[in-house]
């Protein structure tokens, strides 16, 4: 076979680097961390990119593919940093990124009568190695009952409530498994949710949440104040959104912890 033209590796006139260039929307199978079973498989939506130095025309879209193909059997948060520094090192650029996007499933038990069930946490990883230098950020959205305290406090009887979204970002230094995460946000609120419920778990989560009434606001800061309290964590992000269920508006809070720890 004769020789073929590198034509992304030419050089390029116009002096002006590329901050990202890569693939998008790969729909691709990931094996995850479970901390109960040991592995999860999914599929994830994933976008990889490496910053362009200014002299180079292109690169070279395939090695992405291939980067992948030879660590599909294991593509989780621990081989991240492997995988970022094998795009950096064959695509010779100093920056490299990845974003995954994913479902994960944890078997979840009702209150009462403890049927099993899944419930699924859409999950998304960014990270990025610049210069060998790695950040990990890990964000699950956790669907949460949230009762309101001023509709509790005026009302005779009942008291509105509705299903939010908690929202929890980290970046730490040792491992964070997602089911630590989705306990951190359930555990926040009014009331835990659940994909299966028979009658008496439905008293149950009901009788739960008129009794723990909390706003949105106060989701946020219960979530915010135990993240703190972990040292394995160099920042992190909570937010919270209420589809409140008679007002035509969601409500809806965020707490940035700084990168010091610290508010």
């Amino acid at each position: 076979m004769k020789n073929l033209a590198d034509v992304q590796s030419e050089k390029d006139k116009r002096n002006l680097p590329i901050d990202k260039v890569g693939v998008k929307n790969l729909h691709y199978p990931i094996s995850l961390l479970d901390k109960a079973k040991k592995r999860q498989h999914t599929i994830a939506d994933i976008n990889m990119f490496v910053l362009l130095p200014s002299e180079f025309k292109g690169t070279h879209m395939s090695r992405f593919i291939e980067i992948l193909n030879e660590n599909k059997d294991c593509i989780d948060i621990k081989s991240i940093s492997h995988i970022l520094k094998e795009m950096r090192l064959r695509l010779n650029a100093a920056k490299s990124y990845i974003n995954m996007q994913f479902p994960y499933f944890i078997e979840k038990e009702s209150p009462v009568t403890k049927i099993k069930s899944l419930m699924s946490y859409d999950c998304i990883v960014d990270a990025v190695d610049d210069n060998g230098k790695n950040k990990i950020t890990l964000t699950v959205a956790v669907p949460v009952t949230s009762l309101c305290p001023c509709s509790k406090e005026i009302s005779d009887y009942g008291a509105h409530n509705q299903r939010g979204i908690v929202k929890i970002s980290v970046r730490f230094s040792e491992l964070i498994w997602i089911e630590e995460v989705v306990d951190i946000a359930e555990s926040s609120a009014s009331c835990d949710i659940y994909s299966l419920l028979k009658r008496p778990d439905e008293k149950y989560v009901t009788e739960k949440a008129y009794n723990n009434p909390m706003f949105v606001e106060d989701i946020a800061r219960n979530v915010a104040l135990k993240l703190k309290k972990d040292k394995r964590m160099d920042f992190f992000s909570v937010e919270v959104e209420n589809f409140e269920s008679i007002h035509n508006h969601n409500a809806y809070a965020l707490i940035n912890s700084k990168y010091s720890n610290d508010f």
